[in-house]
C-alpha cells in the first residue's frame, strides 16, 4: 500500500491513502523512514503475524484458567460465582 505524507503535524504524520486520498491516518514520527518530509511517498505493509497471535492467545489462556482456578474467600467477595 503506497501512501503520501500530506503533512508532519505534533510529531505525526499525517498520510492519504494514494488509491482513495479522501483516507487520511497518522503515524508517529518515530516509526517513519529517517528523514522523510512531506510529499514524500511511502510504501506501507501490514500484514498479521500469525505466530506472535497464536503465542498471545495462549498465554492470555493459560492467565485466565490461573484466574478461574484462583479461590477466593466467600465473606470478602460474595458476588463472585464459580461457574461449575
Amino acid at each position: 500500500m503506497k501512501a503520501t505524507i500530506d503533512r508532519i503535524e505534533c510529531e505525526f504524520a499525517v498520510l492519504l491513502l494514494r488509491e482513495d486520498e479522501r483516507i487520511s491516518f497518522d503515524l508517529p514520527m518515530a516509526i517513519m523512514p529517517e528523514g522523510c518530509k512531506e510529499g514524500d511517498i511511502v510504501d506501507i505493509d501490514i500484514s498479521i503475524d500469525i505466530e506472535s497471535t497464536e503465542e498471545a492467545k495462549e498465554r492470555v489462556s493459560k492467565l485466565l484458567d490461573k484466574l478461574k482456578s484462583k479461590k477466593y474467600p466467600k465473606e470478602r467477595y460474595p458476588y463472585l460465582k464459580k461457574e461449575d
